[in-house]
């Protein structure tokens, strides 16, 4: 039997477990996917202890995306986002990658949205603020980062090729993008009623993805649905990232329908 996994604390909110042993289910797979729960200095030793007892893979959420970084080798895009959610043990050694940056990709292509040559707009800097820039960027995008703090859109922004940034004030700039990527906690529960981008710079040739699951219809989407725009949940970005770390560490195709299912019943 195959074990997965996933690292974080706490973790008993996650829907990881399900929507991978959907995937199990689906292709008639021996695997399991179990949880990791250790103290929050305790990330490398965590990572050796998966590492000595055989598990196959495991995904990382808060607190030890970065600590993770130095307990295994990242690959290219992991070092620049500064973040590992995906550690495969397959290898020689264990390595570590961020998915986040597949899942943001893969929920506009899902969509039929593309994204080179176009103009990108990502309101948050931090972890998946970061993810969305880097993967907007290498797909093609001129990215504008806009945040509360403008020195942390300014610090993400100099990591990104061709980014600039700007305080919430630049986010007029998105009545001309063409991508809007919300990083931020803004419209999630029990922040109810409230949106990252005012309706007014909302229009019809826009695509706009909420990071946000959690109402899985937040202010933003309704606004911009009532707009015209392109709407994408946050859901589609979770079960992304799951998709692509299932596949880098079966080797297979993902069973993408099933996963859905089981993520967004877990939702209800």
């Amino acid at each position: 039997m195959d074990v997965f996994g996933l690292l974080g604390n706490p973790v008993g909110h996650s829907l990881s477990p399900p929507m991978h042993e959907a995937a199990y289910t689906a292709l008639g797979m021996d695997a399991r996917y179990v949880t990791f729960e250790p103290d929050r200095d305790a990330a490398a030793d965590a990572v050796a202890a998966a590492e000595t007892l055989g598990i196959a893979g495991l995904n990382v959420t808060i607190p030890f995306k970065q600590d993770v970084l130095d307990a295994v080798e990242p690959d290219d895009v992991a070092r620049r986002v500064g973040a590992v959610n995906t550690v495969d043990f397959t290898g020689e050694t264990p390595r570590g990658y961020n998915t986040d940056v597949a899942g943001v990709e893969r929920a506009f292509a899902h969509h039929d949205v593309a994204i080179d040559g176009r103009e990108a707009v990502v309101v948050g800097a931090g972890g998946a603020g970061r993810a969305a820039a880097f993967a907007l960027a290498d797909a093609g995008a001129s990215v504008h980062v806009a945040n509360r703090t403008v020195e942390r859109a300014e610090s993400l922004a100099a990591d990104v090729p061709g980014a600039t940034a700007g305080g919430l004030d630049s986010l007029a700039r998105v009545a001309d993008a063409d991508l809007l990527v919300n990083a931020t906690s803004v419209g999630m529960e029990p922040d109810d009623g409230e949106t990252p981008v005012p309706a007014a710079h909302l229009h019809a040739d826009l695509a706009v993805l909420d990071a946000v699951y959690a109402p899985i219809e937040t202010r933003l989407l309704s606004e911009a649905a009532a707009a015209g725009a392109t709407t994408i949940d946050g859901a589609w970005m979770l079960l992304f990232q799951g998709v692509e770390a299932f596949e880098r560490w079966t080797g297979r195709d993902a069973p993408i329908e099933a996963m859905n299912d089981a993520l967004r019943a877990g939702l209800q």
